[in-house]
Parts: C-alpha cells; structure tokens; sequence
C-alpha cells in the first residue's frame, strides 16, 4: 500500500514540476541565490526533474514479493542510474552558456 502511495507521489510531483508550478520541489534550485538561478536554464531542468519522476513511479505500482528481493534491488539499481543521468544532464544540458 506504501508503495502506492509513493507512486501516486512521484507523478503529483513531476506533473506539478512539468507545468512549471514546482520549482520550489527541486533540490538545490529552491534555496539557489538570484545569481546561481540566473546561471540555470529552468525549463531544461524541470524537463530533467520531472521525467525523472515520471520514469520511477511506474516501478512504485509493481507488486514487491518479500521472499524475492530480485525485484527490490533491480528498482534501486534502476533508480540509481536514473538519477545519475539527471544528475549529469542537470549540470551540462540545463547550464546556461
């Protein structure tokens, strides 16, 4: 039930940002002085943020058997690896040259 709660959570959150109503969610971005937001491409990063949030709730409604953790460490090494892409893209393709 917990994980579907989350789920729900996930979307809530990257449609708010993908609108452009939640730049205040995004780490970093909301406590970032006028300077360092000037130095940010905003729509790029909230592309970024909010596809990332898209692409883990879907694996928030899979069932999670507890007598199989194969399921639960795939989603955290799939996790892993989406944000580590945000995390790249965020510092090269959403800086403003």
């Amino acid at each position: 039930m917990t994980q579907i709660i989350v789920g729900f959570v996930c979307l809530i959150i990257a449609i708010v940002i993908l609108i452009g109503k939640g730049d205040w969610l995004i780490a970093g971005y909301n406590t970032a002085s006028k300077e360092e937001k000037e130095k940010v491409n905003i729509k790029r990063l909230r592309l970024i943020v909010g596809i990332l949030f898209l692409l883990i709730a879907p694996g928030c409604f899979l069932p999670i058997d507890d007598s199989d953790k194969t399921h639960n460490l795939l989603f955290a090494g799939v996790v892993v690896v989406l944000t580590t892409v945000a995390v790249i893209l965020a510092n090269t393709w959403a800086k403003k040259k």
